[in-house]
């Protein structure tokens, strides 16, 4: 993301159009857009160096920078060894959340992600296991997939800050016995005791606007773009066009507005605690 912004404004500085840039180059002005929007990289440094120059990039110390930052976004992350089990479009969504510094999620069906226990996150993947025909293996890495996200809430000296609402009814959704949501419970009252972590829970009861697909907001810090990721029935959904994000960031704000203040987070999970 962070090379194809750069590559964009240098574009635009240059005055070329998509399809002036890529003119006589191996790659498509759609490739360029992809490159541009973060959502896929040039496969080598030579097409990096082609590009530079058409621009008109001249000076080294810049041109070294670029290289910098294209090595980096070569590197593979440590989602990669788990892609042969990974939804369409999980992968992207997980390297995105892996770099992002903070994010705004409404979950209305489970629970959200990133609080997920071990047992609540295997017992989900488990209950899906005859309908989907998933195997062991995809049970289990799905598992350690969502346990290795959590890691960045703890992240040093840069934790991810995470804001979520969660929906009353997807707390109340029971998977793996009473004892499963106990401890769900339990983790969530303490992962919300962090600094860096808000979770508010919008009760059943309360009359106010509910968005009927989960989704997130990924900040990534100026100058990069703000992004939303939505779940779709076939995959997850990124979509970081302003109109989008404006659409999705109201939503989260109605949603936010509506659901009981953080402070009252505790009391109610050890209600529903006692009532499981």
């Amino acid at each position: 993301m962070q090379l194809g912004h750069e590559l964009k404004q240098l574009r635009d500085r240059a005055g070329f159009t998509l399809a002036e840039a890529v003119d006589g180059l191996t790659f498509s002005p759609s490739k360029l857009h992809r490159v541009e929007n973060g959502l896929t990289g040039l496969k080598t440094a030579a097409e990096l160096r082609i590009l530079l120059d058409r621009y008109g990039v001249d000076d080294e110390e810049d041109v070294e920078f670029l290289l910098d930052v294209h090595r980096e976004s070569s590197n593979r992350g440590w989602w990669s060894v788990y892609r042969n089990v990974m939804p369409s479009g999980m992968a992207l969504y997980v390297g995105l959340e892996t770099g992002t510094r903070s994010s705004r999620a409404w979950q209305p069906n489970v629970v959200f992600g990133l609080l997920q226990t071990e047992r609540y996150a295997r017992e989900m993947f488990l209950s899906a296991k005859p309908v989907h025909e998933y195997t062991t293996e995809f049970v289990e890495r799905n598992t350690q997939i969502r346990m290795e996200r959590k890691k960045a809430l703890h992240r040093r000296g840069d934790p991810l800050e995470l804001w979520v609402v969660q929906d009353e009814a997807a707390l109340r959704r029971v998977l793996g016995g009473p004892d499963v949501m106990r401890e769900q419970y339990e983790e969530i009252e303490r992962l919300a005791q962090l600094d860096n972590v808000t979770v508010q829970i919008l009760p059943m009861a309360t009359a106010t606007y509910r968005s009927a697909s989960n989704f997130s907001l990924l900040d990534f810090g100026v100058p990069l773009p703000t992004i939303v990721q939505i779940d779709a029935a076939q995959g997850t959904e990124i979509n970081d066009k302003d109109t989008a994000v404006w659409s999705f960031t109201r939503r989260f704000d109605a949603l936010r507005a509506g659901a009981l203040a953080p402070s009252e987070t505790p009391a109610f999970l050890q209600r529903l605690a006692r009532e499981v």
